[in-house]
């Protein structure tokens, strides 16, 4: 875990609420001149705390207005196997996030489409192509209540 003090905390505030933030206003906002907080945040990206910088895009008002939640249970969990499946999930354009889970299931996928329709398509002609599927649950979201990528910085 990488140390942080307060104004290395401020800055992670401000930049996960509004990237594109200059750092003449970061610094106007912390009371600093701009070559210390651009050195921080050079600093935080050179360490990998801040990995990326990207839009975020309301995905219902550029047709994808459906997500499913698809837990996935492997037949075989030996190292080669789950590697190659999870380079092929990582391809898959739909699938929006990856995450290895604990219990029943192994992953659980958060596929984003534009229907039932395309959603079956990705099913059928992507999913079930892989030869380590076992079985599959989708949960289908009515309803997003909250969403959110900045969290609270230790």
């Amino acid at each position: 875990m990488i140390k942080l003090d307060e104004t290395d905390k401020d800055i992670l505030r401000y930049l996960q609420q509004d990237a594109k933030l200059t750092t003449k206003e970061l610094a106007s906002r912390l009371n600093l001149s701009p070559t210390p907080v651009y050195e921080r945040i050079r600093r935080l990206e050179d360490q990998g705390v801040i990995k990326k910088y990207v839009a975020l895009v309301d995905r219902e008002k550029v047709g994808r207005d459906l997500m499913v939640l698809c837990n996935i249970r492997l037949k075989e969990h030996a190292q080669e196997a789950g590697a190659k499946f999870v380079k092929a999930i990582v391809e898959m354009q739909e699938v929006v996030e990856c995450l290895n889970i604990s219990g029943d299931y192994d992953f659980l996928i958060k596929v984003v489409v534009s229907d039932m329709r395309e959603y079956q398509s990705f099913i059928m002609n992507k999913l079930a192509s892989l030869e380590n599927i076992g079985s599959t649950q989708s949960i289908f979201v009515m309803g997003e209540i909250k969403n959110e990528t900045a969290f609270e910085p230790e």
